[in-house]
């Protein structure tokens, strides 16, 4: 069991991915650069490899690395190749099914906070037996962060034919809250509406948003709306740069952008919202 931090960060990115390939050649630089700045990070696992090098990394930090462990549902079917991942190296991605004494041992690590990136991706997947290796590989994982007792990190995207993918992760976690009270998680990436934002508050979960909110106003109604003891910040880095680092890689020191962004939308104090977004997350993960 991790203890609550006698030093409180200024900011903590929950869902970074600095152990990907993105950041092979300068990887101590962006972890000192964003602890320097009060950041600290949480680097979720894709696979086994990302999630194995995750706890790898935050193994070489006393405090401020952290790591998540899963499987992201892209990776349970056979997927594309993103370098900024995987490397450059093509290797032939044909799916991985979820191995329970692997991420057992590997989640019991005490710099692991939860199981994930896990959920339901119907944006780069089709076809019914792939939606359907996808729903096994979640709910071995729910099952798992249930039986360890560490939150879930959703990963939730609708497709263009198929829609319904938060509708569908919320029908899957029902009887699973229903029975276990005590598990809880976070929706990242949030980009559900306001209504779906409430049911996953209503069954005692948080979201977490990056920095796409500092280029589209998409998400302004959930944010002004949204408990904000509910709410965390994260980069998802490499990806999605905040305003005015668009078009550059990403990294974790620039969840301060997206913090910024949400007290702007919210008509509230910084300070405040900065210290109780920070809090919420080590509420929620140490």
């Amino acid at each position: 069991m991790i203890l609550k931090p006698k030093i409180m960060p200024e900011y903590i990115d929950i869902h970074s991915h600095v152990h990907f390939a993105a950041y092979d050649t300068d990887r101590v630089e962006v972890i000192k650069r964003a602890l320097d700045a009060g950041v600290w990070m949480i680097n979720v696992g894709t696979n086994k490899a990302t999630s194995e090098s995750s706890v790898l990394l935050a193994e070489k930090y006393d405090r401020g690395v952290y790591s998540i462990i899963g499987i992201h549902p892209i990776h349970s079917v056979p997927s594309f190749h993103d370098k900024n991942e995987l490397g450059e190296k093509k290797e032939e991605d044909k799916g991985e099914t979820f191995d329970y004494d692997f991420y057992k041992k590997l989640g019991a690590h005490p710099k692991v906070l939860g199981i994930g990136e896990v959920g339901l991706d119907y944006f780069r997947v089709e076809g019914e037996e792939n939606f359907k290796k996808q729903c096994e590989n979640f709910i071995a994982q729910v099952e798992l962060a249930v039986e360890l007792k560490k939150p879930i990190m959703l990963h939730i995207r609708n497709g263009k034919e198929k829609k319904t993918a938060y509708k569908d992760v919320i029908s899957i976690l029902k009887p699973y809250i229903k029975s276990n009270k005590s598990l809880k998680g976070d929706v990242h990436f949030f980009a559900g509406t306001k209504e779906e934002s409430k049911e996953f508050f209503d069954l005692g979960f948080s979201i977490s948003f990056t920095g796409v909110i500092t280029f589209t106003s998409d998400y302004n109604e959930v944010i002004k709306n949204a408990p904000l003891d509910r709410l965390m910040t994260e980069t998802d880095c490499p990806y999605v740069s905040p305003v005015p680092f668009r078009g550059k890689r990403n990294e974790p020191m620039h969840v301060k952008e997206v913090v910024k962004k949400i007290a702007e939308i919210r008509g509230e104090d910084f300070d405040r919202v900065r210290t109780t977004l920070a809090q919420n997350a080590v509420n929620f993960f140490l």
